[in-house]
């Protein structure tokens, strides 16, 4: 494929080897410093594009993309409160998007698992629940798509609750949930990739259930291979999609 790179900070490196090693060509790399000189005729050579940016350009990234008919990977962030509308315009001018909050193949096994264990430990309502994650202190969104992405699992599958709620530490005033809100607790650390944990708490015991990233790498390889499956698929998806846990 002939890959755009939206976005060119460490993610967007990183994609870029991973591309060229899988015998791909990065033909175009979009940042802040040329992002306002282009234009939907500067895309016309590229088979693909992958943003890693920020939340706010993401957004002007997508409609680049959907005018210029490029199919697009969005592991960006922090800018879902928009997603219904992005969706709706993709499907309208039968545009191809594949988004996620984390393209890690360990990740996606994990957010399968989590919802079977919310749904196993249901029943037992002496345990409380509540999220954790750790990335290094150059994130710019909290809670992190990925733990939002884990809650929304969580609330698929209990009844007791309802919505999530978010404390950052270190931000002031501390978030004490309600009984039936789930806590997600950030915390950010010098240059920690990314850790998440479930944690089941009773009186009488503890479940924690947890995946440490030890690198970006898994994030970058798993965007490219993102790229290679939505190439010649119209339509708006999710990265999950891409797997299938139930064979």
């Amino acid at each position: 494929m002939k890959i755009v790179l939206l976005g060119y900070g460490k993610m967007g490196q990183l994609i870029e080897r991973f591309a060229m090693k899988r015998g791909h060509e990065v033909v175009l790399i979009v940042d802040e410093n040329n992002r306002n000189s282009i234009e939907p005729e500067d895309l016309e050579h590229a088979d693909m594009a992958i943003d890693f940016s920020t939340p706010h350009a993401a957004l002007d990234n997508i409609s680049l993309c959907f005018e210029a008919n490029l199919p697009l990977v969005v592991g960006t962030t922090g800018w879902y409160e928009h997603l219904d509308e992005v969706r709706e315009t993709c499907l309208e001018a039968d545009q191809a998007l594949l988004y996620g909050s984390n393209f890690s193949i360990g990740v996606n096994i994990f957010f399968h698992i989590n919802k079977l264990l919310a749904a196993a430990i249901n029943p037992y309502k002496q345990y409380d629940v509540q999220v954790e994650e750790i990335h290094h202190i150059h994130k710019l969104d909290a809670p992190s798509g990925t733990a939002i992405t884990i809650a929304e699992g969580i609330l698929e599958n209990t009844d007791s609750k309802k919505s999530w709620v978010n404390s950052v530490e270190g931000a002031g005033e501390e978030v004490i949930p309600k009984p039936d809100e789930l806590l997600i607790e950030s915390l950010r650390i010098e240059e920690v990739p990314g850790t998440h944990t479930v944690l089941y708490s009773s009186e009488v015991d503890q479940i924690e259930f947890k995946h440490t990233a030890h690198s970006r790498e898994g994030f970058a390889l798993g965007a490219v291979i993102a790229a290679e499956w939505l190439l010649g698929k119209q339509g708006f998806f999710q990265v999950t999609e891409m797997f299938d846990f139930n064979k």
